[in-house]
């Protein structure tokens, strides 16, 4: 007997609180099939779209029902696990807004975070060119390794051909957050006794005129880029100059570029206007 997952989504309620929308790209010769889901909270009455059935046909499930699913965070773009996931986990994942994923060792559906409450909270699916590897775009609620670490990939293969000891775990991290982790272990080595003349970086860790200072000044080095129609590459290495000053402004007051990056995603559905006017709004109160 045939079940429709799309019947299945329209009669659990404890289900309902995702909003899905389903998309095709043609790209040439394949076309690419992709999910998604608001990047809003769900609402809790939410329309099933009845193309549930045929995206899950869609997928080239191996002779076991298996497809590859790979979780990443949507702000950061980390990849912080590798799993299963069988018809019914991925139809689990798009209702629940929850990764969830098939055991092959207990042959039974898990949700990440049913157990330590560090659920990743799915806010895009996409299938590749090939249709047989899944991506679960989501926001983890913590930690996402059973170890403890933020993802499961801290093991550097080239660090351990140098035969090069690695204190802690040494995250796969994109320049950007390889930056950010730089800079807090600058701060952090400020609590140490130190010989010499200190770092660039924890000179302006120390010094908050300074720091605002240069921020102000790399600003308008970067405009005078656009002023004087100075070239692309200038323009780059302003920006760069921009970003590593305000990453460490970020640094002093502790917030992350990830949660910078939250607030983009968040704002990505509201016009400009309307997000200045609301933050008009929470000063006059």
């Amino acid at each position: 007997m045939t079940i429709s997952y799309a019947h299945m989504l329209q009669f659990s309620t404890s289900f309902l609180n995702g909003k899905l929308s389903f998309t095709h790209h043609n790209t040439g010769r394949r076309t690419r099939l992709l999910t998604f889901a608001s990047l809003e909270r769900p609402d809790k009455n939410i329309a099933i779209d009845p193309k549930v059935d045929s995206l899950l046909d869609s997928v080239k499930w191996d002779d076991k029902g298996l497809a590859v699913a790979i979780a990443q965070n949507v702000d950061t773009g980390a990849i912080l696990m590798q799993g299963f996931a069988n018809r019914e986990a991925v139809f689990t994942t798009l209702s629940s807004q929850k990764a969830t994923f098939f055991s092959r060792s207990r042959s039974s559906l898990w949700t990440k975070g049913e157990t330590s409450n560090n659920f990743i909270n799915i806010h895009d699916v996409f299938l590749d060119c090939d249709r047989d590897s899944i991506i679960y775009l989501g926001k983890p609620d913590g930690p996402t390794c059973h170890t403890g670490a933020e993802t499961c990939y801290y093991t550097s293969i080239f660090d351990s051909l140098k035969q090069q000891e690695v204190e802690g775990n040494r995250l796969a991290l994109t320049s950007l957050y390889s930056l950010e982790s730089t800079i807090a272990q600058r701060k952090a080595e400020l609590a140490e006794e130190e010989n010499g003349k200190p770092s660039w970086t924890k000179r302006l860790l120390l010094n908050d005129k300074l720091l605002c200072s240069k921020i102000r000044e790399e600003a308008n080095e970067l405009c005078q880029t656009l002023e004087n129609n100075e070239d692309k590459s200038r323009t780059a290495s302003e920006m760069a100059d921009v970003l590593y000053h305000a990453m460490v402004l970020l640094a002093v007051k502790d917030v992350k570029v990830e949660d910078v990056l939250q607030v983009l995603r968040q704002r990505f559905s509201q016009s400009g206007i309307e997000e200045k006017k609301s933050r008009v709004s929470k000063k006059s109160k």
